[in-house]
């Protein structure tokens, strides 16, 4: 499979999802091994669990590729890395990642190459299936059960006719195996406590949107957050009313708009479309802040209007360039201002 369909018009809440599947190993429950008409032992059960990654992430799906082992791992899913067309790409045992053992009869498998966050890694898994192209609205949060279960490891579900599949969350297995890799906060580098700006922040991952809360409420900020764009899009609709109602602006009530592009039932590049395409809404900044913020991927935000986009390891830059789009916006508004009262003298 080939880069990512780049068809895909984007803005309409929709995505393609690459299923696959896992085997696992299921334990005799203390009985003894069943034999074949030969006296041989039949081999044991397996478990098949069906996933699913955002075909936005993924570059391309190859055979199992001759792997060299790396002289030092963090994890034993790390088999180690293989040579792509002159890139060196660390290969991940997703299964052995998860806890689950493979089982003895398992077929060839498969390995997803994967970019995110600016970084090239591949999972192997046991097969692939096929393409979804699915409404965000159809990807359901986890419960606290699922969500509990998978070590948080699961984002989203997805219910088909015969099975369910779990969307999971590369970027914190990628985070795991190497931290520094992850999300942190640096020094911003000066006090920006008197900024008294408002930020609405909208992202489903819980340990996101409180390390952005913190961020930008030590650059000054008041942060609201919510855990999707459907959520976000239904306050702004309410401060959108709040104005139209007293005759106030947009800027009374937020400055700022942060949010991560996958979230179910609504994902930020619809919130943005809406948002943009919206005439009380419009001229509010909308900063996409997401893993598939990538040289390929950019398009997708700029053509729904986003008016910046960064990728999601980047966070400090978050506070510096909301202030850059707050201001640009503020000294519009002074300028218009200015030629609406000139027209008038």
């Amino acid at each position: 499979m080939s880069q990512s369909n780049i068809l895909l018009e984007a803005g309409t809440n929709e995505l393609e999802v690459v299923e696959f599947y896992l085997d696992e190993f299921v334990p005799p429950s203390g009985e003894a091994p069943q034999l074949d008409e030969n006296g041989q032992p039949v081999p044991a059960p397996s478990y098949r669990g069906y996933y699913g990654v955002n075909v936005a992430k993924v570059l391309e799906i190859i055979r199992m590729p001759k792997v060299t082992e790396l002289p030092e791992v963090q994890h034993p899913s790390v088999l180690g890395a293989f040579n792509l067309r002159s890139r060196i790409i660390p290969l991940v045992d997703l299964a052995m990642w998860l806890g689950k053992t493979h089982p003895g009869n398992e077929e060839q498998p498969k390995t997803i190459v994967t970019e995110f966050n600016n970084v090239t890694t591949a999972f192997m898994v046991s097969g692939v299936n096929r393409i979804h192209r699915i409404s965000w609205e159809q990807v359901e949060p986890p419960n606290k059960y699922v969500a509990a279960v998978s070590n948080n490891t699961v984002i989203g579900v997805v219910k088909l006719e015969d099975r369910i599949i779990f969307l999971l969350d590369l970027e914190k297995v990628v985070a795991n195996l190497n931290p520094k890799l992850g999300l942190r906060l640096d020094d911003l580098g000066k006090d920006w406590s008197n900024s008294g700006y408002r930020a609405l922040v909208a992202d489903d991952s819980a340990l996101v949107r409180e390390m952005l809360r913190d961020l930008m409420e030590k650059a000054g900020f008041t942060v609201e957050v919510v855990s999707n764009g459907r959520a976000a899009w239904e306050r702004l609709e309410d401060i959108k009313r709040r104005c139209e109602e007293d005759g106030q602006p947009i800027s009374d009530f937020v400055h700022v708009v942060v949010s991560d592009i996958e979230m179910p039932v609504m994902d930020g590049l619809n919130l943005t479309h809406r948002i943009k395409t919206d005439h009380v809404l419009s001229k509010l900044p909308v900063i996409l802040f997401s893993s598939l913020i990538t040289d390929k991927l950019r398009h997708k935000g700029d053509s729904v209007g986003a008016d910046d986009q960064i990728s999601k390891p980047e966070v400090t830059q978050l506070a510096r360039r909301a202030m850059v789009l707050i201001k640009a916006r503020e000294e519009e508004a002074a300028a218009g201002g200015k030629h609406m009262t000139s027209q008038a003298v």
